[in-house]
């Protein structure tokens, strides 16, 4: 399977980081990020978190309106699944201009000067 390219803008960069930047949302993304591609479904994430549903609801919504997660409907229970693509590329977002107004180097003598 190919893996798409996503491209952030500053704004949706800006919602992406917005939406962690909550301590209860960031529990909710880290636990979807550990469950894997498979998902939880709402109530799991609330046994595993012990937050109330409604909270809970509430974080679901706002990290799904920053696309860091996405929902689908089983039958009559709602997957939840990190959206990792968009998880990437909003990590890569705040490195990708990593030391660019220094002199040309390689990353790998970056990496080695940080190492030291």
């Amino acid at each position: 399977m190919e893996k798409k390219q996503i491209n952030l803008d500053i704004e949706e960069a800006a919602q992406g980081f917005a939406a962690i930047g909550s301590e209860a949302r960031l529990v909710v993304l880290l636990t979807l990020v550990k469950a894997g591609r498979a998902g939880l479904s709402v109530g799991d994430i609330q046994t595993r978190t012990g937050m109330a549903a409604s909270t809970l609801a509430h974080h679901l919504r706002f990290l799904t309106s920053a696309g860091l997660i996405r929902q689908e409907k089983a039958g009559r229970t709602v997957m939840n699944h990190a959206a990792y693509g968009h998880l990437e590329a909003l990590a890569g977002y705040i490195l990708k201009e990593c030391c660019a107004d220094e002199p040309c180097r390689s990353s790998d003598a970056r990496r080695a000067e940080e190492v030291e």
